[in-house]
């Protein structure tokens, strides 16, 4: 057969819209087990009667807006590529959409119940990978008006992340009450496009290997080049001063096998209160998530006589798509290992550990390149990936080493105004996420109107008193809470040590805010020792901001040590840097790269202030 020939019936095979898996989306189908549906859901709360048929018209309606909700999964004959994206010539939406009637006494914990029943079933992956279970007749559910109604959604995670999720909810509900008024559209006609054939499924899987063989090698060299670079980077800035992330993760009750019964439970924080706490201690509302969470999981394990010595240690998805990124229904993740010092006992100290961990985290994660690790999932053969997720959990493997982290919180945040279904308020959204043999703890938080859900969702197995769990969450977040503010308190009632070289740090800060090429080349912790046992103040640059607190750093990237007159002077310029550097009046201490680097960042500060 001619080289023509073969063109032209590859060029051919590529007619048409199919969409091939994405090798990080296709990951969650090599999780994909009998104990383990990967599947999110989110429960959503709508106040009032919605009645079924305006919900199912007003779905119908919008399905041309979100294109894989009537497409399936086809598998490449022998499986030798990821699946693609088809039209489902068969899709029919009340195969998708159930109407229940929530039992008796139909209070929160039937609806938990049942939420939860809904969720431990896995979707046929041979239909369009969602449904949505609207159950009536809330009638007992604390603080909801009699008679509303719940929604459980339930979506593949080789379709979305929670980023796009959001997405879908801006697409399915109302900005305004005053829509409820507005005829719903008719759906648009759908006209499939009919399903490829294997030779040309196989054809087009095998043009991209046609064009370019080596793609794969050449795709994992780059990565690895760019992990490289990256390491490299970071062991040279952070070298005898902050310790490389060999995390040392501890087994736990969390990381055994899953049972196929989910269990869920949540808690509902003010946002307002929580934005509170994140000022008072300059950290982020992502720390602070992250703290209540360590809190609830050291109560729990304590009263198991299950604690590790060692802190546990999260993985934290963080989203990589770009400021004004396209809103695409697919997964833009990646993922940062923290450890959430479940080994301290005090909340302040245990927030300011988490802190210190997250920045060193963001540090490192930047020096790879998030977008460079993602992109390894891609040069992971098919079939090779799918077998060694099938071999993890067949054999049990996880019982042979250690986990490479412990729990999984993630934190979503949500529409900020209230959202209405057909003129029904929403009134609270819950996100559930799978769990995995090895896996079985996912925390989400989710922020919406006000509100913080934190959900919890674990397996009968793992956690069967997932409620219990949640009323720790609560604990934990009050307890934080009452520090903090007594800490804030003590403050402003004490007599507070002015330092005389305040106006130092006032400018500097200052001038690290307004210039972000400078800030983000300083990136790190930096202790001043000002001449006292009790001077002790760390200097934290992060990405987005800088702060300057009362605080010893354990491995910071520079110490200096100088009295607090000689730093207030050399600022109102009544001592030049050289000078007080020749005299021994300033020390720093740190790697010699770090130490000049902090050098020329003071030096120049001083010049231009």
């Amino acid at each position: 057969m001619s080289k023509k020939v073969i063109k032209d019936i590859l060029q051919g095979s590529l007619e048409g819209s199919l969409q091939q898996v994405s090798g990080q989306d296709a990951a969650f189908l090599y999780a994909e087990s009998p104990t383990s549906p990967m599947h999110i859901a989110t429960l959503t709360i709508v106040e009032g009667s919605l009645k079924f048929e305006d919900f199912r018209d007003i779905v119908a309606s919008k399905l041309h807006l979100i294109p894989k909700f009537r497409k399936r999964l086809l598998n490449v004959p022998m499986n030798l590529d990821y699946p693609y994206w088809v039209d489902d010539p068969n899709f029919d939406i009340d195969l998708h959409i159930n109407r229940l009637k929530l039992p008796d006494p139909s209070d929160w914990s039937t609806l938990r119940e049942l939420t939860s029943s809904i969720f431990s079933s896995p979707l046929d992956l041979k239909r369009p990978l969602w449904s949505i279970s609207f159950i009536e007749g809330l009638d007992a559910v604390s603080q909801v008006p009699k008679g509303s109604v719940a929604i459980v959604t339930k979506v593949h995670h080789v379709m979305i992340d929670g980023s796009s999720g959001v997405g879908i909810m801006g697409i399915l509900f109302d900005k305004s009450i005053d829509d409820k008024d507005k005829e719903i559209a008719k759906p648009k006609p759908f006209e499939p496009e009919p399903l490829p054939d294997e030779l040309s499924l196989l054809l087009k899987s095998s043009q991209s290997f046609f064009k370019n063989p080596l793609k794969g090698p050449k795709l994992i060299g780059e990565t690895a080049y760019s992990f490289i670079k990256g390491k490299i980077k970071w062991d040279l800035n952070n070298k005898k001063s902050i310790s490389r992330s060999t995390y040392s993760v501890p087994n736990t009750i969390f990381n055994k096998s899953v049972s196929p019964r989910r269990t869920w439970g949540t808690a509902i924080l003010s946002f307002e209160r929580i934005n509170t706490l994140r000022k008072i201690m300059n950290v982020s509302i992502n720390d602070i998530i992250l703290a209540i969470c360590a809190g609830g999981i050291r109560k729990y394990l304590e009263e198991k006589e299950k604690l590790p010595v060692q802190p546990l240690v999260a993985n934290v998805p963080i989203s990589i798509r770009s400021k004004g990124e396209k809103q695409e229904m697919n997964n833009q993740i990646s993922n940062m290992l923290v450890k959430i010092a479940t080994h301290i006992k005090d909340p302040i100290e245990r927030l300011e550990y988490i802190q210190e961990q997250t920045n060193v985290g963001k540090t490192k994660h930047k020096a790879v390149g998030a977008k460079a690790l993602s992109k390894m999932a891609n040069a992971v053969p098919f079939g090779l990936a799918n077998l060694a997720a099938g071999l993890y959990s067949k054999y049990n493997i996880k019982e042979f080493h250690r986990p490479p982290f412990n729990v999984t919180i993630t934190n979503v945040p949500g529409p900020q105004m209230p959202l209405y279904l057909r003129g029904h308020k929403i009134l609270s959204i819950f996100g559930l996420t799978p769990v995995l043999d090895g896996f079985g703890l996912i925390i989400a938080a989710f922020s919406y109107n006000g509100l913080v859900s934190i959900t919890t969702t674990s397996d009968a197995k793992t956690m069967p008193d997932a409620d219990k769990f949640s009323r720790y969450i609560r604990e934990s977040a009050n307890e934080l809470e009452e520090v903090i503010l007594e800490k804030e308190k003590e403050k402003t009632t004490s007599k507070v040590l002015q330092l005389k070289s305040t106006a130092f740090f006032t400018a500097l800060k200052k001038h690290l805010n307004e210039d972000e090429k400078t800030r983000k080349q300083y990136i790190g912790l930096y202790d001043f020792h000002l001449g006292k046992s009790d001077l002790n103040y760390q200097l934290g640059i992060a990405e987005e901001s800088v702060s300057f607190r009362k605080k010893e750093t354990t491995k910071p990237l520079v110490k200096i040590e100088i009295d607090d007159e000689n730093l207030s002077n050399l600022f109102k310029k009544k001592l030049l840097l050289d000078e007080v550097t020749i005299q021994g009046r300033i020390k720093i201490t740190g790697t010699q790269k770090n130490s000049d680097k902090f050098l020329k960042l003071l030096s120049n500060f001083l010049e231009n202030s």
